[in-house]
């Protein structure tokens, strides 16, 4: 779905700088990082939790994977990003990432599956923020976000949320500031290419990690294995390859679309659960059925 995913430009809702039309195969492989990878970082998220604590473990981590992204641009001869450049990351940056910063400071108290399921309300609030801006869904993307949500309310069905409001509110909270700052991304200057990326994590993880201390936290004794290696893998994997395919496809199709790994990420953590030795309901098959039409009607959107 090559260009025609970008909305034309209007007075009321400028388009977001792009050099070149996205390639399908592009398009397929950034989707596929954010389906695959992002529904394991839940998991990733608690057993890191086990060694370190939430805002700490964030912060730190998108500071180290946009300074290994920005490093490795800088070698490669990208240009530094522009003063505008740096204040339009440092507003986008902790919406984002503060999302992800709320996420894991809400699994100290429910569970990765149930986190992975609110947060698949994205794609709702991001519809709500576009239609703000004025870049309204169509109506094939509102019937794709209907069949979605769908599916997540059958997976939901008996879930743990109300045994924990704290955390129920901090998800939804991670939630608005997510769909947010994707809808503001492609209103402001940002630097381009992974660039933006790179400068968005920076700003983001800094305004964390600034909070961490404000509230205190520490890390008292070196980290054990186990949860190193999930801060590595949340670095690597999260931060530095799906988080930049999400800034990618931020530029190159609509919102509807971008957010459309949500659907997927909780059939994800649901199955990782499965091969931990959770059992699946009949309810979750069903489920997985919906979320998967919900996220081809979105995908196949017509010219």
């Amino acid at each position: 779905m090559p260009p025609a995913s970008t909305p034309a430009p209007s007075a009321s809702t400028p388009a977001p700088k792009t050099t070149a039309a996205p390639k399908t195969t592009a398009i397929v492989l950034a989707l596929g990082a954010l389906y695959v990878i992002w529904g394991s970082t839940y998991l990733g998220i608690r057993v890191a939790l086990e060694g370190f604590p939430p805002l700490l473990m964030a912060g730190s981590r998108f500071v180290v994977a946009g300074a290994v992204l920005y490093t490795a641009l800088r070698l490669r001869g990208a240009p530094r990003p522009s003063p505008r450049g740096w204040g339009a990351a440092a507003i986008v940056g902790p919406l984002l990432v503060g999302a992800n910063a709320l996420v894991s400071t809400a699994e100290v108290q429910v569970s990765s599956s149930v986190a992975a399921i609110v947060v698949a309300s994205v794609p709702l609030w991001t519809a709500i923020a576009a239609a703000i801006s004025g870049q309204r869904p169509t109506a094939r993307e509102w019937i794709g976000i209907a069949v979605g949500i769908a599916g997540v309310v059958v997976l939901q069905a008996g879930g743990e949320l109300r045994g924990s409001p704290a955390g129920a509110a901090l998800l939804v909270l991670s939630t608005w500031c997510w769909a947010s700052g994707s809808i503001v991304s492609r209103r402001l200057p940002l630097p381009e290419g992974l660039m933006a990326s790179a400068a968005e994590q920076l700003c983001g993880g800094a305004v964390i990690l600034a909070a961490a201390l404000v509230r205190g936290e520490r890390i008292g004794a070196a980290p054990a294995l186990r949860p190193t290696l999930a801060w590595v893998y949340l670095i690597v994997f999260g931060s530095l390859v799906a988080f930049s395919a999400y800034v990618w496809l931020l530029r190159h199709v609509r919102p509807a679309l971008a957010t459309s790994y949500a659907y997927v990420n909780p059939a994800v953590a649901v199955g990782l659960g499965a091969l931990a030795g959770e059992a699946i309901p009949p309810r979750a098959l069903a489920a997985l059925a919906l979320v998967v039409a919900g996220v081809v009607i979105v995908a196949t959107r017509r010219r």
